[in-house]
């Protein structure tokens, strides 16, 4: 634990990493992010602010009653990448004093990959590894429900990784299968994905319907 300033980012922060941070250089917005806004990069470390959504949103945007959702997404992010699962390097999180709560900030390493959003056409490329990701999750009984079209990053040779593990909660014997499915369809359909796209997902889905693997 280590308190300090962030580049890009207002006062001083109380850090809880693996290791020690390569923070050097200006913070500039990361190309191609999508999200409720002020994702920042800092070399190769990649630092997003937590963002109320929701009605909550409209009476705090960035305020958190302790700092306990940041550390329960580092837990479940770095056992996912201790185990080998497909996703982006965690780091570590922060945060700082904010009126009655907290302000927070997550912390991983930049991956050569672009968001699904940015690369429609290869949605055909994509759409079998990511199926067989999501069938882990569920198998797992590990429910996501961030885990929508914008936190898929599809990077060279048909590569997936699965970002964003806030809320994450282990939940076997939920159908979670079916969760997984609805969500990235409502999200397909919110951002406008074109109807190839939203009618490959519609087809591909019923993977995610069967049973956990035996």
């Amino acid at each position: 634990m280590v308190k300090t300033e962030l580049p890009g980012l207002p006062g001083w922060w109380t850090l809880h990493t693996r290791g020690e941070l390569p923070l050097e250089g200006e913070a500039e917005g990361l190309t191609g992010a999508f999200g409720r806004g002020g994702v920042l990069r800092l070399g190769e470390v990649v630092l997003r602010p937590y963002r109320r959504g929701g009605l909550v949103r409209f009476f705090t945007e960035d305020r958190y009653l302790d700092a306990r959702r940041f550390a329960d997404e580092f837990t479940v992010h770095r056992l996912l990448w201790a185990v080998g699962f497909p996703t982006v390097e965690p780091l570590g999180y922060g945060y700082r004093r904010r009126r009655l709560g907290v302000a927070g900030v997550y912390l991983t390493r930049r991956a050569e990959a672009v968001p699904w959003p940015r690369a429609w056409g290869r949605t055909p490329e994509l759409l079998p590894e990511l199926l067989r990701l999501l069938k882990v999750l569920a198998d797992w009984g590990l429910h996501a429900p961030d885990l929508n079209a914008t936190n898929v990053l599809l990077g060279e040779e048909g590569r997936v990784l699965l970002l964003d593990w806030d809320r994450a909660r282990w939940r076997p014997g939920c159908a979670l299968g079916a969760r997984y499915a609805d969500r990235l369809g409502r999200s397909l359909a919110k951002l406008g994905a074109p109807g190839e796209v939203q009618s490959a997902w519609k087809t591909a889905r019923g993977g995610l319907m069967m049973g956990p693997r035996s």
